[in-house]
């Protein structure tokens, strides 16, 4: 049990549940601690083979909870040193450290998906960002709040949303602070759908997941590396890193079950991952 989030694992898709709707689901200090802990004990299961984040209420997520920024109880506030240069070593850390919240999303071996419905604001720009896909409900907005609270975005949206959608129009949400319609956002292809409401948009995402979900883990796995890495990288260095990873994980193993499967009228049956080590 977690304090902001509600998680069930169903046929091989974990659905992960932001659960303080009277709160907007802000992002208050546990949130920071509990998510990664969530993506990384799904992951290392090896058992789950595709993740949905989605949210209850009205909004997806406000993003960042004032109290993380008051007083000595905050997460701004408890690193016990006074002195300025040490304190400012300290926020670095804690940067760090919130950054490493929401990039846990891009090292699962498995595809986060996130649906969002309502308001998604600040730091759930950060959040989505990491997430491999977006599907969004009618309703949907997005906001990159923080230049309208008077500070830069520093937990990933100026990293990650100028590489999902054209720079300029990312630019233009960074610097304006203005929302983003679910209409635009398709349009521009920060979300892939839009669905009509927010029960339609969660029922569609957990089908998506378990279509994912049936297929060659490891390929999927691969997949997932592959993509993120090339994000990053040249293609020359792309193409290398995914001969080097066809040249140790490519076993016949899991094509041979697909072809065994569509020649007997059935669905493929596959060995699940291996289960990961704690980091």
């Amino acid at each position: 049990m977690t304090k902001c989030f509600e998680v069930s694992v169903e046929s091989g898709v974990a659905h992960i549940q932001l659960c303080r709707p009277d709160e907007l689901n802000t992002m208050i200090e546990e949130f920071w601690f509990e998510l990664p802990e969530l993506i990384r004990s799904l992951d290392e299961s090896g058992t789950v083979r595709a993740m949905v984040i989605s949210s209850t209420g009205k909004h997806f997520s406000a993003g960042m909870d004032l109290s993380v920024f008051s007083g000595d109880g905050g997460l701004l506030g408890g690193s016990g040193v006074t002195e300025q240069g040490r304190q400012r070593a300290s926020l670095f850390q804690l940067v760090l450290q919130l950054q490493d919240s929401f990039t846990s999303l891009e090292k699962a071996r498995v595809p986060v998906l996130a649906a969002v419905q309502g308001g998604c604001i600040g730091g759930a720009v950060d959040m989505v960002c990491a997430a491999d896909m977006r599907y969004a409900s009618a309703d949907a907005f997005f906001c990159v709040q923080e230049i309208n609270i008077g500070m830069t975005a520093d937990v990933g949206t100026l990293q990650r949303l100028p590489k999902i959608i054209p720079d300029g129009v990312a630019r233009q949400l960074a610097y304006t602070g203005e929302r983003m319609p679910a209409g635009r956002a398709l349009e521009v292809g920060l979300v892939n759908h839009v669905f009509e409401n927010h029960e339609a948009l969660v029922d569609g995402v957990l089908e998506i997941a378990r279509t994912i979900a049936a297929k060659s883990p490891l390929a999927i796995w691969g997949t997932k590396e592959a993509m993120t890495y090339a994000r990053d990288h040249s293609v020359t260095d792309s193409l290398r890193q995914m001969a080097a990873w066809q040249s140790g994980m490519f076993q016949p193993g899991d094509m041979m079950e697909c072809f065994a499967a569509k020649a007997e009228g059935r669905e493929p049956v596959f060995e699940g991952l291996p289960a990961r080590q704690p980091s």
